[in-house]
């Protein structure tokens, strides 16, 4: 039985949604993030060393981190339908967005929540009108244009095909949805009309309305 150790608000969910797709049988052991710091609880850290999420066990194995845990799932659970054929242009770029959201999309958004709140606590209160004058500054100065490279990247690419991979769904799709739910809460993509409508085909998915039901909606 494979258990999906899954922290509220976060990449976990993706692992819920395409375990829905798969049609996978599994049960959820749901950790709630500390109220004052947001991090995962220390409890996480007796399945990996890491204490992050998501991870899951399968029998003796422990898997962690999105894109393996997508790859594990994908080559071990059936889930051809959601992998384009090997030596096809459609695989290469599912390839390509299953790495690029956590290598290069990720990173940028998680700089924009932390310097975003420089200004607020638990900063100390001394130092947060520095905090924010720092924060908005590398926001503005690098953050926001960076980002705005992206987002039309994703739009361009989603201009030429109706998913990331292709014109067929792929787990690079599920791969691709935080980032996605990330900037659709803190920006607005009425700009980007490939994007939202992206964003509205995974809506669509049973398989993620199931996701949602059992672990929680996001709230980034």
């Amino acid at each position: 039985m494979i258990t999906v150790h899954h922290l509220e608000n976060s990449r976990s969910q993706r692992i819920l949604w395409l375990l829905e797709e798969l049609g996978v049988e599994y049960e959820i052991r749901t950790y709630r993030r500390d109220p004052k710091t947001m991090l995962a609880p220390a409890e996480l850290k007796r399945i990996h060393p890491l204490g992050k999420s998501p991870i899951i066990t399968d029998d003796a194995h422990t898997v962690a981190e999105s894109g393996a845990i997508i790859e594990y799932l994908v080559a071990g659970y059936g889930g051809d339908a959601l992998l384009p054929a090997q030596d096809t242009p459609e695989r290469l770029r599912y390839t390509h967005w299953l790495h690029y959201a956590e290598g290069s999309a990720m990173p940028l958004m998680v700089m924009s929540l932390v310097f975003a709140k420089l200004g607020k606590p638990p900063v100390p209160a001394i130092i947060r009108p520095i905090g924010k004058l720092l924060g908005n500054g590398v926001r503005e100065k690098f953050l926001v244009p960076q980002l705005r490279l992206h987002f039309d990247y994703w739009e361009s690419e989603l201009d030429q095909h109706a998913w990331f991979a292709g014109d067929t769904f792929s787990a690079a799709d599920i791969q691709m949805s935080f980032p996605l739910l990330a900037a659709e809460s803190r920006t607005d993509l009425s700009r980007y009309p490939n994007i939202r409508g992206v964003l509205e085909r995974m809506r669509e998915r049973p398989a993620y309305q199931r996701a949602v039901e059992k672990g929680g909606e996001f709230q980034l």
